[in-house]
């Protein structure tokens, strides 16, 4: 393949745009899988971009700006979903799945009954990149910073609350409070992937950087970044390689981290030592397992 054939796509200017919208909404998901992934909560993720298509249908009736509309959804869905699970005669699949699945069952009514959202319909279940605008680009943007400087700002609190919620209130930390923002945090990470990825894609966008991150370190500050990494990579050829097959971008970023995954996964198995989900072992900067933290 020629010089001139790979710098093809960068002579339109929508190919800029969506290539940095997928690498940073690439990003930013990768970023917050982490937690979504240790906590074994990837189930809300997939339940809660579900959740925000109600949203966007309202907001797309009642004319509004996408952003306000699906913005306020995602956030009182979260709450909703956080506030719920703490009763502890409901699990919190079942809470996700009650608040997402009549959220998202409440958009599609509204179609059927207007019939004015069809033609949007699949832009939104699957995404729609070459519509990217430069809002949505400083969305992305926004929402990545406010992402870093919280992860930053309540690193340990998140940490804590991560791998051991009880010691964590034995030492101060306020739990429910830092499950809260997380959540309104994540359902921003998904309002702005929605245009790059779609309702049944970010799910996916979420999960699989962050479990190959996982596959690659047992360290938790490791893998933060190379989540990020991985995500960005990922929506960064996603989009490069949609381009020439012709075919869904979304859809090709999640193809493109399913082919990574199926790489390390390989790779770290014929390797000695290599990190293990679920074995409890990882650490914060690799020098001691996360259960000796709170000693």
């Amino acid at each position: 393949m020629s010089p001139d054939t790979l710098l093809e796509p960068f002579r339109f200017e929508f190919f800029g745009r969506a290539l940095l919208a997928a690498t940073g909404a690439g990003a930013l998901c990768g970023l917050i899988g982490v937690y979504i992934v240790l906590r074994r909560m990837s189930y809300i993720g997939h339940g809660l971009s579900h959740a925000v298509f109600g949203g966007a249908v309202v907001s797309f009736i009642m004319q509004i700006n996408f952003y306000l509309g699906a913005g306020l959804w995602g956030f009182l869905s979260a709450l909703l979903i956080t506030l719920t699970t703490r009763r502890r005669q409901i699990a919190a699949d079942a809470a996700i799945g009650i608040v997402t699945t009549a959220s998202f069952a409440l958009g599609v009514a509204i179609i059927s009954k207007v019939r004015r959202f069809t033609k949007n319909f699949e832009a939104a279940l699957f995404g729609n990149i070459l519509g990217v605008t430069t809002e949505d680009l400083v969305v992305i943007g926004i929402v990545g910073v406010v992402a870093v400087a919280f992860i930053v700002l309540c690193y340990r609190q998140l940490l804590f609350s991560t791998f051991d919620p009880d010691v964590a209130q034995v030492f101060g930390i306020r739990t429910g409070r830092v499950e809260i923002l997380f959540s309104l945090v994540l359902a921003a990470t998904i309002i702005a992937s929605m245009q790059v990825l779609g309702v049944t894609l970010i799910a996916a966008a979420i999960v699989v950087p962050a479990i190959i991150a996982r596959l690659l370190t047992d360290s938790f500050s490791r893998m933060l970044w190379l989540s990020t990494v991985v995500g960005a990579l990922c929506g960064l050829l996603g989009v490069y390689v949609s381009y020439y097959l012709d075919v869904s971008s979304g859809a090709t970023i999640v193809l493109v981290s399913a082919a990574i995954f199926v790489l390390v996964l390989v790779l770290t198995a014929v390797r000695p030592g290599s990190a293990r989900m679920g074995d409890g072992s990882i650490s914060r900067r690799g020098e001691r397992p996360i259960e000796t933290l709170s000693g």
